[in-house]
């Protein structure tokens, strides 16, 4: 089964920000979205969150057509943006209930996976204190725990390490490839590219709102021709093209 299919997207502003992009991500795979800036990945992320109305296209989770029945596709996936939104005056033990709460999560059952996640992504000595003086990495861990606490099946992540410390990084890291290993399935957006090297099963680059070039890193080098290439060697080959930057 695909978790995402994307079918003939368009969202244009003052110039076309997605153009006719054609994309699928696979249950169960971690799946790292790339391109420069302006390139139309947030904007793509956007319109499968729901957050953003294309201007015709289709975007199908799990089978669930998002634009014809949006709060079945929504209940299926989670959204972190790269600007975390929280609620200053919670605590983040008080957030993630509230969250939960929002999802029609039991009490019982919210209370333990709030428990798990703030001790999986290091907030347990700050689990009573309020979200307000919290630095912009502590939020982003906030917000990541408040988008797995209704369990996901799809994780939508717009450069989810923005902010992070090494340590913190890490730990978000781990709780990811931990939900990939349950079953979860993970679109990431990073310009961090030896984060996706790392952690992506598949690859996809992105440059003027088209998919320019997809696959496993092994299958993008093979593209490139050059088998023992990094992944920013290869991407900054194929954004660097003339025809494809334009």
């Amino acid at each position: 089964m695909l978790a995402l299919e994307i079918r003939d997207l368009h969202k244009r502003f003052d110039r076309p920000a997605v153009d006719g992009l054609n994309l699928e991500v696979r249950a169960g795979e971690f799946y790292a979205l790339l391109g420069p800036n302006g390139a139309g990945k947030t904007t793509t992320l956007r319109m499968v969150a729901g957050l953003l109305q294309p201007d015709r296209g289709a975007v199908s989770i799990f089978g669930i057509d998002a634009r014809r029945d949006p709060v079945a596709a929504k209940s299926v996936m989670a959204w972190v943006s790269d600007e975390p939104m929280i609620y200053d005056k919670l605590t983040p033990f008080e957030y993630l209930e509230f969250v939960a709460g929002l999802w029609g999560v039991k009490a019982a059952v919210a209370e333990k996976r709030a428990r798990d996640l703030i001790d999986s992504l290091g907030l347990g000595p700050h689990a009573d204190t309020r979200c307000e003086g919290f630095s912009k990495g502590m939020r982003q861990k906030v917000a990541l725990a408040g988008a797995l606490v209704h369990d996901p099946k799809l994780i939508i992540l717009d450069e989810p390490l923005t902010g992070l410390d090494a340590g913190s990084a890490r730990q978000v890291k781990t709780v990811l490839t931990e939900r990939v290993r349950q079953g979860a399935t993970i679109i990431m957006t990073t310009h961090i590219l030896e984060v996706a090297e790392r952690m992506a099963e598949r690859i996809g680059v992105i440059a003027a709102g088209r998919l320019i070039a997809e696959g496993t890193l092994e299958e993008l080098r093979a593209r490139a021709g050059k088998d023992h290439s990094s992944l920013e060697e290869i991407f900054l080959d194929l954004v660097g093209t003339p025809e494809i930057a334009a």
